[in-house]
Formats: structure tokens, sequence, C-alpha cells
């Protein structure tokens, strides 16, 4: 009977270990840029949740399509220049802390699970620092590595238009 139990127990843990390896991991991605620029003039720029379009050269279009812009629970969506479409919705606003936080509830990126911040800092006089971070899996059939480089390169082009507009 022992011996039973003990080969049971190892297929048992075969089969956790093998499910436990199929799990995607989480990623994470942190970009941050300088700005010659006053963090409010910053925030001012990106803090509308109605408008991504007006700093990041891939969005083409944002509409609010239910709640409140700059109010917890707004959803958007965004049409890229290439048509494609992200749905999102606003988890945390706080003007005075110059933050904001959103999930992505459908998207064509090849994420799923994602959620994001972007903050903007001051860093200095008439300087500042915006930092966008984001959590995600990957969404089949897309690899981490493409997952990633993926959400870094939107972070990256909207950081540096934003960037160039301001200073």
């Amino acid at each position: 009977m022992s011996k039973l139990l003990v080969a049971l127990s190892l297929l048992a843990f075969g089969f956790t270990a093998e499910a436990n390896a199929a799990e995607p991991t989480s990623l994470y991605v942190i970009k941050s840029v300088n700005i010659n620029a006053p963090a409010a003039k910053v925030w001012d720029k990106i803090s509308k949740f109605s408008d991504l379009g007006a700093w990041h050269p891939a969005v083409a279009k944002t509409e609010i399509t239910s709640g409140v812009d700059g109010k917890k629970g707004a959803k958007r969506t965004l049409t890229l220049q290439d048509g494609g479409k992200i749905n999102e919705q606003l988890t945390a606003y706080n003007s005075k802390n110059k933050m904001m936080s959103y999930i992505i509830v459908d998207s064509v990126l090849p994420v799923t699970a994602y959620a994001s911040t972007l903050h903007v800092y001051t860093n200095g006089a008439d300087k500042s620092v915006v930092v966008w971070e984001g959590s995600f899996l990957p969404k089949a059939p897309a690899d981490e590595k493409t997952a990633s480089d993926t959400i870094g390169g939107v972070y990256d082009g909207g950081l540096n238009n934003l960037k160039k507009i301001l200073e």
C-alpha cells in the first residue's frame, strides 16, 4: 500500500509541476523620459484620458465610450493609425499627484492582463520626468520577448514624442 501512495504522490507532483510550468509569467516594462518642462505643463498634456492621440503618434483617435474623462471607471477606445482598436478602462486618477492607472480590456496588442500607470514627477526647476510602467502576460501565440518588445515600443514611442512636443 505504501508503494502505491508513493507512486501516486510522485505522479501527482509531476502533473502539478507540468501544470505550473505551462502558466505564463507576468512581465513588467518600465520606461521614463526627462523633459525640460515643468511637471504641471507635462501633466496637462498627458492628463486627458480622452486624448492619448494628443501626444502618442500611434493613436489616431481616442473616444470615451462610458463614464467621465478623468474619473475612475471611465472607458475609452483607442483607434490606432493602422486601424487597430484598444479598449481601456481607467482604474485610478489623481491629478494632485499627476498619476493615472488603467487596464486594457480588449486589444490588438499581443498582451493580456495588462495594467499600467503613468506618473509625472518634478525633477528640478522647470524639469520633469515621466514614468510609464506596465505589467502583463503574453497573449498566445506571442512569446514573452514579443510581448515585452511591443509594450516597450509603445512606451518609447509615446515618451519620445511627448519630449519632442514639450521641449
